[in-house]
This record gives structure tokens, C-alpha cells and sequence, in this order.
């Protein structure tokens, strides 16, 4: 069996140049069409316009004080979550062990006297 390659033109194979957006660049002519230059975008707007005068400054004690609370909330929920899924793992190798009709499924630990 022979592999066909699909017969293609040179319109469909073209390679474009690319400019950076600051510099501007005028038209280039190749071959039969005309490259237009990029346009620059606007600069963004500011934020500045949105913002209001406070009352009162920040509280940036508690503002530290949230984002650390939230932290160890977050480190104890993914604590939580890795044991959930360590002790889920565990029981479903035990019944695993059990339902194959082992006696020897589950680790019994004895005190060192």
C-alpha cells in the first residue's frame, strides 16, 4: 500500500513576517498582494479613574491576620484531603484483600514490651 501526499499549490504555503507591535512598519509588496502593517493598539486604559478616597486607611494588621487565617485554612482542608484519600486507599486495599478470601489482610500492631 502506498502512502499518497495530497497534491498542494504554493498559494497554500506561505510564510508570513512577523513584526513587533511597537515599531511600526510600512507596506511590504510581495508578489502578488500587499503585507498592511500591524496596527498599534491603544494604550490601556487607567485604573486610576475608578478609584474613590477612603474614609479610613487600611488595616493592614488585619488584613495580614485574614490572609494568614485563610492560609492555614487552606493547608489544614488539603491536610484533610490527602488523609481522606490515604485512608480511603487503605480501606479499599483491605477489602480488596478480604473479598479475595485472604486471612491476612489487615496489619495488627503489638506494643514493644
Amino acid at each position: 500500500m502506498t502512502t499518497r501526499r495530497p497534491i498542494s499549490s504554493d498559494d497554500e504555503h506561505r510564510v508570513l513576517q512577523f513584526r513587533p507591535r511597537t515599531s511600526p512598519s510600512p507596506a511590504v509588496h510581495r508578489g502578488s498582494g500587499t503585507v498592511q502593517p500591524l496596527r498599534v493598539a491603544p494604550e490601556p486604559l487607567d485604573l486610576s479613574r475608578y478609584e474613590q478616597p477612603r474614609a479610613e486607611p487600611d488595616d493592614f494588621r488585619h488584613r495580614m491576620l485574614a490572609n494568614i487565617a485563610a492560609l492555614a485554612f487552606t493547608i489544614a482542608l488539603t491536610a484533610i484531603g490527602i488523609w481522606l484519600a490515604v485512608s480511603t486507599a487503605d480501606l479499599r486495599r483491605t477489602q480488596d484483600c478480604v473479598l479475595m478470601g485472604r486471612r491476612d489482610c489487615v496489619k495488627i500492631t503489638t506494643p514493644h514490651i
